[in-house]
């Protein structure tokens, strides 16, 4: 069993598992989520590379370069090859494949995984690819196969049969969040972290799949992050942050294609999603390390008539509701729409002296009618994130972090005397915020809220960490506090987890073990599930 190899490797002295560790690449796996994105962003945070903003993601063949130590004064300079390239011809070079298996004792576990979804059993993933790169074009291709054993487990009842038993308990017409994907094994192909894009000096535009991540959260983004799978689009920005004397701004404008899950509460008309999208970051001048952003994500109805100019401009239609163009969907309320709109704002300050970063992000799940509306109750339909990082040194070649989110997405007071719903649902798009069956921003979002406190240990031959999470999963709870006390209203997750990185040979192997304890599970008896992680990345 995947927990029984996790745990033989934990408990294996790291000098014995990893005392034959060597160089490998490295440069072209900077994809959203992944080990090396985290760890260059630990360096930029001590001023090993440049303060480039880190909340317009995922990276390019160019940026990568930017973000590269400019020296060898950290953990795992002698592992992998984080040196600019300075030749500047053709280079062509394979993504090391990986292997990776996930196992769950009880019930489905796991986020933030891209493509991947963990039931209940063993989950087994594949993943490898290539990537180019001549002048200004850079094409990666980076699939992933996934296998989930999908075993059987008690589902929260939808009250009905076929394939909408398997759907989301809670909001079964409102979102399409199942929770088991039938009841055989699901096996899924995708395209993964693969993209084509032109970076020139000023404006980058390409084609994707791969994942995006806006805003400066790690765990939880309100709005985008690696939590589904990517999503095929276009995008239009700049190729890196513009001087305009304030400071410098960077961002992009994005289109493309959402899909469904054969769970979805939409059939026919309206069961292919066009998103339109657009993030944008600003550097104030003389505020050293300091970004502020803001983004807008917007789901319609694929246009029957194609899509045309509207479709493509709406990022930047106005923001309240009142000064829209009546839509003829609702008679009586012309302002109503199909569309659903997510918008958010966001900071990143990043203290290098210190070693440490404090940011936050502010997230509406729909307009606000206008001005005052937004002024009076900002926290309709709203919530809001805050995350800590701080580093320190232990020797030049050990790093210790620790680093820390908390999300409120939770439904408010204001529920007493103004219709809300639960973030990520929308009356009209019942698909809700997510692709092919996951949420597209925080998974602990759609429940109301999250947090993680975690701490890392970065030395040469790998790293360690431990991590306590809380995730809200569902919550009937009356935000009045008026009424009998429901001891079972909230459904809550808490995890304690312990993962290791060890460097072998040419080889990168993760095992991790997690202990979760879901209180109320659909607000029924508590329950226990055993998650574990086992990966093996081969160098080449």
């Amino acid at each position: 069993m995947a927990w029984g190899f996790a745990a033989a490797l934990l408990l294996v002295p790291a000098p014995l598992v990893a005392q034959t560790a060597s160089q490998v690449g490295g440069r072209n796996e900077v994809f959203v989520g992944s080990e090396l994105e985290s760890y260059l962003r630990f360096l930029q945070s001590e001023g090993r590379s440049e303060l480039y903003p880190w909340s317009v993601r995922s990276f390019s063949a160019a940026e990568v370069e930017r973000l590269l130590p400019r020296d060898s004064a950290h953990p795992w300079a002698g592992r992998y090859d984080l040196q600019p390239d300075t030749t500047g011809g053709f280079r062509l070079e394979l993504i090391r494949p990986q292997a990776q298996l996930i196992f769950n004792s009880a019930f489905p576990y796991g986020a933030n995984n891209g493509a991947v979804w963990a039931g209940r059993g063993l989950t087994t993933a594949l993943h490898a690819g290539v990537s180019a790169r001549y002048g200004a074009i850079s094409l990666t291709l980076a699939p992933v196969v996934f296998r989930a054993e999908n075993a059987s487990f008690e589902l929260a009842p939808t009250g009905r049969e076929g394939r909408l038993a398997y759907a989301d308990g809670g909001m079964t017409d409102f979102i399409d969040l199942p929770q088991r994907f039938g009841d055989e094994p699901y096996l899924r192909i995708d395209p993964g972290q693969s993209n084509l894009r032109l970076d020139l000096p000023v404006v980058a535009a390409g084609i994707s799949t791969a994942n995006q991540h806006w805003g400066p959260a790690s765990e939880h983004p309100i709005l985008l992050g690696n939590n589904a799978p990517g999503f095929l689009h276009a995008f239009l920005g700049s190729s890196a942050p513009l001087d305009v004397w304030l400071g410098r701004v960077h961002g992009r404008l994005v289109w493309g294609r959402l899909e469904q899950s054969d769970y979805s509460p939409v059939e026919g008309a309206g069961s292919q999603r066009f998103m339109s999208g657009l993030v944008g970051v600003f550097q104030p001048r003389g505020v050293s390390g300091l970004e502020l952003g803001a983004a807008r994500f917007f789901h319609e109805p694929w246009p029957e008539e194609g899509i045309g100019l509207d479709n493509l401009l709406k990022p930047i239609e106005g923001f309240w509701k009142g000064g829209l163009r009546d839509s003829g969907v609702l008679p009586g309320e012309p302002k109503t729409s199909e569309d659903n709109q997510l918008a958010s704002v966001f900071f990143r300050w990043v203290f290098r002296r210190s070693g440490a970063e404090v940011y936050g992000e502010y997230g509406r799940e729909d307009h606000s009618w206008n001005r005052r509306d937004f002024l009076v109750e900002p926290d309709h339909s709203g919530g809001y994130m805050l995350g800590l990082r701080k580093r320190w040194r232990r020797s030049e070649q050990e790093l210790v972090t620790v680093r820390g989110e908390l999300l409120n997405l939770q439904i408010s007071h204001i529920v007493q005397v103004r219709q809300q719903g639960p973030f990520y649902v929308h009356g009209w798009t019942r698909q809700g915020h997510t692709h092919r069956g996951q949420i597209l921003g925080s998974a602990a979002g759609y429940g109301g809220a999250g947090s993680i406190l975690a701490a890392d240990y970065y030395y040469p031959r790998g790293r360690w960490s431990v991590a306590w999470t809380r995730t809200v999963r569902q919550d009937r709870e009356r935000p009045s506090g008026v009424g009998d006390i429901d001891r079972r209203g909230l459904d809550v997750l808490h995890s304690l987890g312990i993962e290791s990185l060890f460097f072998l040979g040419r080889f990168d192997i993760t095992a991790g073990l997690t202990g979760v304890y879901n209180f109320n599970r659909n607000f029924g008896s508590d329950a226990f599930n055993l998650n574990s992680v086992l990966s093996v990345r081969g160098g080449i």
